[in-house]
């Protein structure tokens, strides 16, 4: 219960709480600031089950759920929202024996890196991005293309 309560905590409250903040400001500014993005990150959870993190999975699957909601919320305040999935990402929390794993499941043979979905975040955040609203964008580099 523990830590379905922290996954709650820190995925869930904290984010949508985020994005209220974001939200009043902006509406503070009445127009005098440029377009805001909100990017909500989310995980593989909607594309292959994760029966060992089922609270992780909840919450981070609570969000993509929340983007469509949110992105007609706020679209008159000039804010889109957008989540993201970056896929496996190399951050250093996986085991060996995972990170093996995933490499012989991707196309690339490779794990992804933090700037790999940072790229798509900056671009949904530049002028270019700004068409693309309520979306879940999957950036994993394939992974998932091997199951095919």
């Amino acid at each position: 219960m523990r830590e379905l309560d922290l996954s709650w905590a820190v995925n869930v409250r904290a984010t949508l709480l985020l994005v209220q903040a974001f939200a009043r400001l902006r509406s503070a500014a009445d127009g005098r600031r440029p377009p805001g993005r909100v990017i909500l990150l989310t995980s593989g959870q909607h594309v292959e089950p994760m029966p060992e993190e089922i609270p992780y999975a909840l919450t981070k699957g609570a969000l993509q759920q929340i983007t469509a909601t949110l992105a007609k919320s706020l679209a008159d305040r000039g804010i889109t929202v957008n989540c993201v999935n970056p896929g496996a990402t190399d951050t250093g929390y996986a085991t060996e024996e995972e990170r093996a794993d995933l490499v012989r499941r991707h196309p690339e043979w490779r794990w992804g890196e933090p700037d790999d979905a940072a790229r798509l975040i900056a671009w949904l955040c530049s002028d270019e991005g700004r068409w693309v609203t309520g979306q879940t964008l999957v950036s994993d580099g394939g992974m998932y293309l091997n199951r095919c």
